[in-house]
């Protein structure tokens, strides 16, 4: 191979490992940073470099071990941890208060905290990732808030609270509704079973 393009590959493996360091979300972060790792350590065989080799080599392996280990926690229901906790609690109004920015742009129709709140922390290692708060008349919950930190927002954290069994039907529920008026909301709604009944409107039956 002649020294421009073994030269270009290097600087491809360098925009990867830069790219992957400008995601938000540790998935995309990881599978980049494999991708940019791999191609590096093609790049320091083909320039002879040991060392070059040794590191991104070592590096692969790393994020290989990462993502082998998110995909076991997601398919054992263990990546997350759904916690129920009053609406009053500091944790969680301390939490909405710091993504609130976040909240805005992908839930601009959440009004705040209310005392009658059904709520519940989206955990992942101990740490809130995410909160869901609901409101009850009757047989219907209105979801006002359904939310995750962009870092595991592709990690599906819903599947694991709308799969998670009791956390409406001990209230009652059994349909859920919310609104979304985002784009990629709906779409994540959808993913999550819920269907389209009006203008920004779905609904689903609770788990």
């Amino acid at each position: 191979m002649s020294p421009e393009w073994t030269e270009l590959i290097g600087y491809v493996a360098s925009a990867l490992i830069v790219l992957s360091l400008l995601m938000s979300s540790v998935f995309r972060l990881r599978v980049i940073n494999l991708v940019g790792a791999a191609v590096f350590t093609a790049y320091g065989g083909l320039i002879g470099s040991i060392p070059v080799v040794v590191t991104n080599g070592a590096i692969v392996l790393i994020d290989i071990y990462y993502l082998v280990r998110m995909a076991r926690d997601r398919a054992q229901g263990a990546y997350f941890e759904v916690v129920a906790v009053q609406a009053d609690s500091p944790l969680l109004e301390r939490f909405l208060h710091f993504h609130r920015e976040d909240l805005r742009r992908f839930q601009p129709e959440f009004d705040g905290l209310r005392a009658e709140h059904l709520a519940w922390m989206v955990l992942r290692d101990g740490v809130a990732v995410g909160a869901v708060l609901a409101r009850v008349d009757g047989e219907v919950a209105t979801i006002d808030l359904d939310y995750v930190t962009p870092a595991h927002r592709d990690q599906r954290a819903g599947t694991r609270f709308y799969t998670t069994p009791g956390l409406f039907s001990e209230h009652g529920v059994r349909t859920l509704r919310t609104t979304a008026s985002v784009a990629g909301h709906r779409r994540y709604l959808h993913d999550m079973g819920f269907t389209p009944t009006g203008t920004d409107v779905l609904q689903r039956a609770a788990p």
